[in-house]
């Protein structure tokens, strides 16, 4: 049974990362020109600052600096977070969404544009906007009834604040 390197440097670097109070999302390693780039991507549900992620990829480089786990020659780390329009894989990432605006590609070959109301461990609760004067409706989504989804930015949004603010006026 062979390992990638990805899958060795999740091992190495997941407990790294957990110890530090974020989730290790995703680790790439990709060529660019002669030069690789390990890219590192970490959250939380509370999010991740410049200085956590500034402490993790401190703590990544000595571990990784005292291993081989990156072979020979020259290499960059690179830590980040998901960016605003991630892709929605595991139930926590759906967690940290909640009241974002999201693009689901259904199983059965559809597709919904909806906000997530609430997420639990078996599947969401989500809001599907109204169309041409017509109330929002709530719908229930298992997890298994979902192909992809991906959070949508939304320059426009307001929040419950706005509202209320514009009907006091």
């Amino acid at each position: 049974m062979s390992t990638t390197q990805s899958e060795r440097l999740r091992e190495l670097l997941e407990p790294l990362v957990s110890s530090q109070g974020l989730d290790l999302e995703e680790i790439a390693v990709d060529s660019v020109g002669r030069k690789r780039v390990l890219r590192v991507v970490v959250d939380s549900d509370t999010g991740a600052d410049l200085d956590r992620i500034a402490e993790v990829s401190r703590a990544l480089s000595a571990k990784l600096d005292e291993t081989d786990a990156m072979g020979e020659g020259e290499y960059t780390l690179e830590v980040g977070t998901p960016g605003a329009e991630r892709l929605l894989t595991e139930p926590r990432h759906y967690v940290r969404a909640t009241g974002r605006l999201v693009r689901f590609q259904l199983t059965d070959g559809g597709e919904l544009l909806a906000r997530i109301l609430e997420a639990g461990d078996d599947g969401l609760d989500v809001e599907v906007p109204g169309v041409k004067g017509r109330k929002a409706t709530a719908r229930r989504l298992a997890y298994a009834d979902v192909s992809r989804a991906r959070v949508q930015v939304e320059f426009n949004r307001k929040d419950k604040k706005d509202i209320q603010e514009e009907e006091e006026a």
